[in-house]
């Protein structure tokens, strides 16, 4: 067998790149000309909806029928809005508020947002359930730990952006959701028997399906229910199957970052790549770290090499290729309705499902809301996963000091918050209000310890939860808002400074 024409045209068709810039660079003007069918936006191509439009617009110059894609699952996994902070919570928030409803107009807002911003495809929702509270990597990106839940609202969110003629995609295949590794670093093992995976975290996809999902992203996870050798990604066992066979999954299946370790470590990213697509994926996500022709070349070639040494068939990359192309002339056959105009006063979806989100727990008898005075704000910022957006916005310290003029801040990570430090922190608190916002406190020793050492001294803290609540017993009070996006920082600031009713 040759490396013909054909050949790399079908491998240059389930390649995903990313790449560098705000505008088109010249090799991804000329691949996509030439047969590359789909690329992916990160939150470097991103400054504004407008220039997201001229930049999808540019790429369809190239190719009417491109697939532009995304990861924007909102709340804290946002790339729109990376710069800002997310004005829709995130998926745990919705689940709490438990609303279908209103879950399917947060998908569809969203899918708007994106169609008239050019993406046509969106990695998300996050179908996971989350029955590891440990859980490094998924946890507010997750609707909950009860897999009816998660699989009606993941249900909701696909009906919804879907009808804005954006592509959904259910992920991380088979469920990332009972992990304590984070696959960007290693290999997440799934212990769960095969009758545990059907009835928790395979129930959510199998809901997505009979939903018409477009596509599924497959997690880097080793499953020995069914596969005790190779992760999911890579592993014909569970992507053709388990997903393609015995779930009767037709659209794409799509990898999650081909360049993560759990994959890429083992295999090289051409390897990893080609066995992905021999194992059943149709399409590899690739361009958050190498983001640049060479490697979206070596990628190709290494598919191409695969079918030559005939481990990978020319039929199963023609079958994948197929799909990917059947997904673009969807993808391009799409027509965005006009928008119901809103009303003067209305409250915008986003920040009407952070407001019923929130919890309060109060635990004095003296636990006063609204503060009465500007406060001074503690908030302990953990380092975020990759998935996060490091550059993204959090916290309740920059909206309540909007609305409480001389509100003031202090912000520790784990290597700052030394004693000393809080000792500073609360004497700049002396005769005012401290409020302390923690980000999954159950999961970092450093937040606890600090938490302890300011409750100690201020046993009248207000404490604001701005991850997954482990606790609600800290504080005189206790404000869950089930998410850091921007617009959670925003209900929270709300019923603290008393614009909000408790």
């Amino acid at each position: 067998m040759k490396r013909g024409p054909e050949l790399l045209r079908m491998a240059d068709t389930v390649i995903f790149p990313g790449f560098e810039g705000q505008a088109p660079p010249d090799w991804l003007r000329r691949r996509l000309a030439g047969g590359l069918t789909g690329v992916v936006l990160f939150s470097r191509n991103i400054a504004s909806p407008s220039q997201v439009a001229e930049l999808t617009a540019a790429l369809r110059a190239e190719n009417p029928c491109a697939l532009v894609g995304i990861d924007e699952e909102s709340g804290e996994v946002t790339r729109l809005e990376a710069a800002t902070g997310s004005t829709r919570p995130g998926n745990f928030a919705l689940g709490v508020v438990d609303d279908t409803e209103l879950t399917e107009e947060i998908g569809r807002g969203l899918g708007r947002d994106l169609a008239r911003a050019g993406v046509n495809l969106n990695f998300a929702p996050s179908a996971d359930v989350n029955s590891n509270p440990d859980n490094p990597v998924i946890g507010l990106r997750s609707f909950g730990a009860d897999p009816e839940l998660v699989a009606r609202h993941t249900v909701a969110w696909i009906k919804g952006l879907q009808s804005a003629h954006v592509a959904a995609c259910a992920k991380h295949f088979p469920g990332h959701g009972d992990t304590s590794v984070d696959s960007h670093h290693g290999l997440p093992l799934i212990a769960a028997t095969a009758e545990e995976l059907h009835e928790v975290a395979l129930r959510p996809f199998r809901a997505a399906i009979e939903a018409g999902v477009r596509l599924v992203m497959t997690g880097h996870l080793l499953v020995p229910a069914y596969d005790a050798e190779m992760p999911a990604t890579l592993s014909a066992r569970i992507l053709h199957d388990l997903l393609r066979v015995e779930m009767g999954f037709e659209g794409v299946i799509i990898t999650d970052g081909i360049e993560m370790a759990a994959v890429s470590g083992p295999h090289g990213l051409g390897g990893a790549s080609a066995r992905a697509i021999a194992a059943g994926a149709d399409a590899v996500c690739v361009g958050g770290e190498h983001a640049d022709e060479r490697t979206a070349v070596m990628i190709r070639d290494a598919i191409v090499d695969a079918v030559i040494e005939g481990w990978l068939p020319e039929e199963r990359l023609a079958d994948a290729a197929r799909r990917v192309e059947a997904l673009a002339v969807w993808g391009a056959s799409g027509h965005l309705s006009p928008a119901v105009p809103g009303h003067p006063g209305d409250v915008p979806a986003g920040l009407a499902a952070a407001r019923r989100a929130l919890q309060v727990t109060r635990r004095s008898a003296d636990a006063v809301l609204p503060l009465s005075a500007p406060p001074h704000v503690v908030e302990l910022a953990p380092e975020m996963n990759l998935a996060i957006d490091k550059g993204t916005p959090w916290g309740v310290g920059e909206p309540l000091g909007k609305l409480l003029p001389g509100t003031t801040v202090t912000r520790l990570g784990a290597s700052t918050a030394t004693g000393g430090a809080v000792e500073a922190a609360l004497a700049s608190a002396a005769g005012r209000p401290l409020v302390t916002v923690v980000r999954d406190a159950h999961r970092h020793p450093w937040q606890a310890d600090a938490l302890a050492h300011l409750l100690s001294a201020r046993p009248d803290t207000v404490v604001v939860e701005m991850g997954l609540p482990g606790r609600s017993d800290f504080g005189a009070v206790h404000v869950a808002t089930h998410g850091a996006a921007r617009v959670c920082g925003q209900a929270a600031a709300e019923l603290l400074a008393g614009d909000l009713s408790a």
